[in-house]
């Protein structure tokens, strides 16, 4: 038996560039149709959304039906908070506000296994086939297969961000615009030229020591991200979309005569 492979990594190992979508909403039905449409991985939050481990789980299948990666965003807690994801068959973790090589460190240790780290080893659930993949090959396929990626979100662990890319272990650097920007002072202000600065210096620094990078993004500057050095692009979160979705209704519903004629029954 083997573990599935990760549609991310093959794609971003082929010199391809991996889509993926944020989602917020429990429902694994979502899932399925951020599948259909297409996307390559989609992005649990376990960080700002209070999903419990039975909704990362249900995400998971919804997309493993569809061949689709599965990316949870952690919580920063105990080792159980950053390896349940994986034992449930999320194909990457991603660790938030990552602030020092130390901590990158820490990271490896209880995310890989021998020999690059120290994981904690049992294979019974669903990422080693519940026992019936060999321990030997479920380690060097999680290894391989599975991705472990730290947000640089903070200017503290700039200085140290050549040492931290130069990690085995740590797969991806991913840059975070909106808290970085409370970092430094500008919260929100995203045409502060640091952002792009660094922007630019994760994925090079990244690309230097044979890492990925990764960032949201959007149509408009996805092919500029790309030629950056980004090859694991963000594009749009579920809540967003409905969001848009239905206001264009409403504000459609309003220009219509009957949307804008009062009430009969109001009184008014």
């Amino acid at each position: 038996m083997q573990m599935r492979p990760s549609r991310v990594l093959k794609k971003m190992r082929a010199g391809e560039v991996a889509t993926c979508v944020k989602l917020n909403l429990s429902d694994p039905a979502v899932t399925e149709i951020a599948a259909l449409a297409g996307y390559d991985c989609i992005w649990v939050d376990m960080e700002h959304v209070p999903h419990t481990d039975t909704d990362i789980l249900n995400h998971v299948r919804a997309a493993k039906m569809h061949d689709m990666d599965t990316l949870v965003r952690v919580k920063r807690g105990s080792y159980s908070d950053l390896i349940h994801p994986l034992e449930m068959d999320a194909s990457g973790i991603m660790v938030p506000h990552l602030m020092s090589l130390e901590e990158a460190r820490k990271i490896v240790y209880y995310t890989k296994f021998h020999p690059v780290g120290r994981r904690p080893l049992d294979g019974g659930y669903a990422d080693g086939g519940y026992c019936m993949l060999p321990p030997d090959e479920y380690i060097k396929q999680a290894n391989d297969q599975r991705f472990v990626i730290v947000q640089i979100e903070d200017p503290e662990p700039l200085d140290e961000m050549e040492e931290i890319a130069k990690l085995d272990g740590i797969d991806m650097l991913f840059f975070g615009a909106a808290d970085f920007s409370q970092g430094i002072g500008t919260p929100a202000q995203f045409d502060n030229p640091r952002i792009a600065d660094t922007r630019k210096r994760v994925a090079e620094v990244a690309r230097k020591h044979g890492k990925f990078a990764g960032t949201p993004g959007g149509v408009g500057n996805f092919d500029e991200l790309a030629n950056e050095g980004y090859q694991f692009i963000s594009v749009g979160a579920d809540v967003y979309g409905l969001g848009l979705y239905f206001k264009e209704i409403v504000e459609g519903i309003k220009g219509t005569k009957s949307g804008s004629a009062k009430s009969v029954y109001s009184g008014k």
